[in-house]
């Protein structure tokens, strides 16, 4: 195990995930997607001091809050795209590439609103994995093939170097931001196993999965906080 494979570790042991619906939970996440934002000059002045928009509202959406020691340090919003439910970053900005390969039976997972706090970032640079590895378990839940990335272009050398990610489109304008987005494509399918090799704490239980992703149902109230069982992953193998 490397050392930075430790490290991601010793992060992941004080982590929590929460699947933020309504309330307090919720607010928070709009607000850090500001602040992250803003900080880097991706969104202009804002009086309200926080970001959220109709994609939020979709029947297809999962937006998660990720905290150490219960502080919240970063959010990702997931969408499930698929003939049912189309509604996504990806369609909003690229629907003349993702709807055709959609008709064709395609479903992909669409993660957008990655925002980590800035000041936070500092102290630990594993927040963008310990983050993203929540689009790795979306594949794994929905049987989904694919994860599209609609993404900034000096953000590109991540994706491709962690998940082979490979160009779709060029950047295009994309509302409410100052930048332009491209769009990139990984096959999940394809790279699970190298990627479980290089970086094991991107494994999920079904159970750790089921509980990120599965609704509730009737009468039933979703997990408050959901922990990380990558840590099982060397006893199990």
């Amino acid at each position: 195990m490397t050392a930075f494979t430790r490290s991601v570790y010793d992060v992941l042991s004080r982590t929590e995930y929460r699947r933020c619906d309504k309330g307090e939970d919720l607010e928070d996440i709009y607000r850090l997607r500001y602040k992250s934002y803003r900080r880097h000059g991706v969104v202009l002045d804002m009086e309200s001091g926080s970001i959220h928009d109709d994609l939020d509202e979709t029947d297809n959406v999962y937006r998660f809050g990720v905290y150490i020691d219960q502080q919240l340090v970063s959010t990702l919003r997931i969408h499930h795209l698929s003939a049912k439910h189309r509604e996504g970053p990806s369609t909003q900005a690229f629907g003349d590439i993702v709807n055709p390969m959609i008709d064709a039976g395609d479903t992909f997972i669409d993660p957008s609103r990655f925002a980590a706090d800035p000041d936070w970032s500092r102290i630990y640079p594993q927040i963008p994995y310990i983050t993203l590895r929540l689009a790795g378990m979306a594949c794994f839940y929905f049987n989904a093939p694919y994860c599209l990335s609609t993404i900034r272009e000096d953000h590109a050398s991540f994706y491709k170097r962690i998940y082979s990610s490979q160009p779709l489109a060029p950047a295009r304008s994309y509302p409410g931001v100052t930048t332009r987005v491209a769009l990139y494509r990984a096959d999940v399918t394809a790279i699970r196993e190298e990627s479980f090799r290089r970086f094991p704490f991107f494994w999920s239980s079904q159970l750790e999965q089921r509980m990120m992703f599965a609704k509730p149902r009737a009468g039933e109230l979703a997990p408050l906080t959901i922990l990380p069982t990558a840590q099982t992953l060397p006893r199990a193998a």
